[in-house]
């Protein structure tokens, strides 16, 4: 399956990276599912599969240990620029995350970065707008119990 370019693009610490190594898994005007080992080898982290949830701004992983156990569940609040000329799709993080462990232990990281990050001029107020109504969605979600449906494009990879 071709295509797309994808970038991350960090807004702390500032960086573009593209994810030259990512497999695509799936795609349509809703979704891009991948698969992909870690860019900078980690002691907890080995590998994993996304889901860009592009028209709603989250990007839900599912992180693996080296053994193949589930770490936890990784939640991006995410932006993203695409241009059709080339297929490629610029993925910025909005920086707040969320983290679901495998006992459903729900715990939000980084709010500091994201004040941070409005403060030096990095984030505009309406990305930040944007960044804490889409956590407001997210946590709905997860708090309501449809976060298996978030999980579901993901999950049926594992289980081929």
């Amino acid at each position: 399956m071709a295509g797309p370019i994808l970038y991350r693009k960090r807004l702390i610490p500032q960086e573009c990276v593209l994810l030259k190594d990512d497999r695509l898994l799936y795609r349509d005007d809703q979704i891009i599912v991948t698969g992909w080992n870690t860019l900078k080898p980690r002691k907890d982290l080995h590998h994993g599969f996304s889901c860009y949830y592009l028209q709603e701004g989250i990007k839900v992983s599912r992180f693996y240990k080296e053994d193949n156990s589930l770490l936890y569940w990784y939640c991006d609040i995410v932006d993203y620029d695409y241009d059709v000329k080339t297929d490629t799709y610029i993925i910025t993080d909005l920086l707040v995350d969320v983290i679901v462990y495998p006992d459903g232990f729900v715990k939000v990281v980084d709010i500091d970065e994201l004040v941070a990050a409005q403060e030096t001029g990095l984030l505009t107020e309406d990305m930040l707008k944007k960044s804490l109504l889409t956590l407001n969605r997210l946590l709905q979600i997860i708090y309501d119990g449809g976060f298996h449906q978030l999980q579901a494009p993901i999950e049926q990879y594992i289980t081929q």
